[in-house]
């Protein structure tokens, strides 16, 4: 059976004492080969986790991956994605909301008539929606976050 190992903190670990792999390796009894894809996040067998532990004279248990934290991890970089790329559209949106507002000015001005009113109010009525989804999602990212580390 294979275990999810904690690779970071097995290298966090090891860089902390000071050790090579090789040094890993030869205390735990096992190869240098098994020492890099265990830091690389590959799978580790249950005979090598133990080895590992036993070098770092630790219970097996804290080098896995807690799948709880793995899993609330998981939401957070989901949740910043998907935050990331509703910011970003919100700002195209802005962008263009400003140009296209400078654009119908030029025009009533032009024309002497206020032939661009309708245009203009639904479109701030489409960015005021814009911004208040993006805060929506804002608000509720925060709040699945904080939910999710405790």
């Amino acid at each position: 059976m294979a275990f999810k190992a904690d690779a970071a903190k097995i290298k966090r670990w090891r860089e902390e004492r000071h050790w090579s792999q090789e040094h890993l390796a030869e205390l735990a009894g096992i190869g240098l080969r098994t020492v890099q894809r265990i830091e690389n996040g590959e799978q580790a067998s249950r005979d090598s986790l133990t080895a590992l532990a036993a070098a770092f004279q630790v219970d097996a248990l804290a080098l896995c991956v807690d799948p709880e934290e793995e899993a609330a991890r998981t939401i957070r970089t989901k949740n910043a994605r998907v935050t990331a790329g509703l910011r970003l559209s919100l700002w195209i949106h802005l962008a263009s909301y400003v140009l296209g507002m400078i654009i119908f000015t030029g025009i009533n001005i032009g024309t002497g008539t206020s032939v661009m009113l309708w245009a203009t109010i639904w479109w701030t009525v489409g960015a005021a929606a814009h911004i208040a989804t993006t805060v929506i999602v804002e608000v509720v990212t925060r709040y699945q976050n904080q939910h999710a580390a405790s």
